[in-house]
């Protein structure tokens, strides 16, 4: 089957005879009378055997419109042709920093079909760079993929790999490293960057979009933007997250990657910093990135990055919930886990039924964590029995960490420090990345919905 630009059978043979091609401006008439006026869009090929042209409007939505309805198609104008320089060699005349931008898939690398509506992970680093040309102003820069997986199809061999393709390009002197990334399990695999790479030179920026790129409400273009900014320019070498920090196109936040969550599940300003406050405030139409926040690790040329990128699978995360069997932990326990997170209720408590298995757990060697499903605050085991209860069984208190920051900093150390019971407990108690604040002060915790 011969294709045009996606397109095939009549629709090919109807855009081809009269010299459209995607990116043309052309109206389109329907049989009813329907006028559209837009610019033409390629097709998927997976979909390219159906007669639908796939048409951006002037207002900035797409469509796609069935070539059988159509009862007259033409060219209004041809679309501009750019010639420009190299990315790189644009760059490098204008002394700009380098950077990397590192594709993993998600959203902020898919594109909408729109006769099925499924969001499809498609498009490479190199399309992502074509839709923001203003990058070429911010940086030097060159884009590759290192893999193409849904955030919720990540696991910790991912963050290997991730990791080592980070430090290559850390070690090779680069700027800043910009990851493309789903925002689903961002905050995982930025505190996995985090442990992974000690004595960064230079940032690690998470970017994601909460809306695929070709709608036009997408915060793909923008946070790019604002990601690139940080990276360039950010005084800070940490493994953050970059994404909207208001609804509108007016700033983004640096969010420290160990102390972010994602709290929405489409609003553009998804992300928030948990017991912290963001490190930074990027405004992408004056390219400015202004530090509101602490500073863990600093930039500099000449820090000498280490690479500790192993991670061990079999750890747990377990929530605690009215009714837990102890079976549960149990399982873990004789199926060979070696480590267990548990987010706890309150300052870090569980059923008194299951400290038994707890202690089980911890003679045999598995380094047992609490946190908190509060969020807000810190682990405290030393208020009620319940919590010195855990204590005596050998529980580590995970102070104010997030749930998922301790699974990835457990599996960390199991699989690039140690599994000695002693070993593990002191470095997980030690702060590594800002995991922990020791200072929290009142407008950390959001009062949502109050006026």
């Amino acid at each position: 089957m011969e294709l045009y630009y996606g397109y095939s059978g009549n629709v090919a043979r109807i855009l081809r005879s009269i010299g459209v091609e995607p990116g043309d401006k052309i109206v389109v008439v329907l049989k009813d009378g329907t006028v559209f006026n837009g610019i033409l869009l390629p097709r998927q090929v997976l979909y390219s055997g159906r007669p639908v042209l796939v048409l951006k409007l002037d207002n900035g939505y797409n469509i796609g419109l069935n070539i059988d309805e159509v009862s007259d198609l033409r060219l209004v104008s041809k679309k501009q042709v750019h010639h420009h320089v190299g990315v790189e060699a644009v760059g490098r005349a204008e002394g700009l920093p380098r950077i990397v931008l590192l594709g993993t898939g998600g959203t902020i690398a898919s594109k909408v079909d729109y006769e099925t509506g499924a969001v499809t992970p498609v498009l490479t680093p190199g399309e992502i760079l074509e839709w923001v040309p203003e990058l070429a102003e911010i940086a030097v820069f060159n884009a590759r993929e290192v893999m193409s997986i849904f955030s919720e199809d990540i696991e910790p061999l991912h963050w290997e790999n991730l990791s080592r393709e980070v430090y290559k390009e850390l070690v090779e002197g680069v700027d800043g490293v910009v990851i493309a990334h789903g925002t689903d399990m961002m905050s995982y695999s930025a505190s996995a960057l985090a442990f992974s790479i000690v004595n960064k030179p230079a940032p690690i920026v998470f970017v994601g979009s909460q809306r695929s790129s070709d709608r036009p409400s997408s915060d793909s273009a923008f946070n790019l933007r604002a990601a690139f900014i940080a990276a360039s320019k950010g005084s800070f070498a940490e493994s953050v997250i970059v994404m909207h920090g208001e609804t509108s196109d007016t700033y983004a936040l640096v969010h420290r990657g160990v102390k972010a969550r994602k709290m929405h599940t489409s609003r553009r300003d998804a992300f928030q910093s948990i017991n912290d406050k963001p490190i930074a405030k990027v405004y992408p139409e004056t390219m400015e990135v202004r530090i509101v926040g602490r500073i863990i690790e600093h930039r500099g040329k000449n820090k000498e990055a280490q690479l500790k990128n192993k991670f061990d699978d079999r750890v747990a995360l377990v929530k605690v919930y009215p009714g837990l069997q102890p079976e549960v932990l149990e399982t873990l326990i004789d199926k060979g886990f070696h480590g267990i997170v548990l987010e706890g209720s309150g300052l870090g408590h569980m059923p008194n039924k299951l400290i038994p298995v707890i202690a089980r757990a911890v003679e045999n060697d598995i380094p047992v964590v609490m946190t908190s499903q509060c969020l807000f605050g810190r682990v405290n085991l030393y208020v009620y029995s319940t919590g010195r209860r855990l204590l005596e069984a050998g529980v580590i208190p995970g102070s104010d960490i997030l749930p998922e920051t301790a699974y990835v900093k457990l599996s960390w150390i199991l699989g690039s420090v140690s599994r000695d019971l002693e070993e593990v407990r002191k470095v997980f108690l030690t702060n590594l990345a800002g995991e922990f604040n020791e200072r929290h002060i009142l407008d950390l915790y959001p009062r949502w919905n109050h006026e």
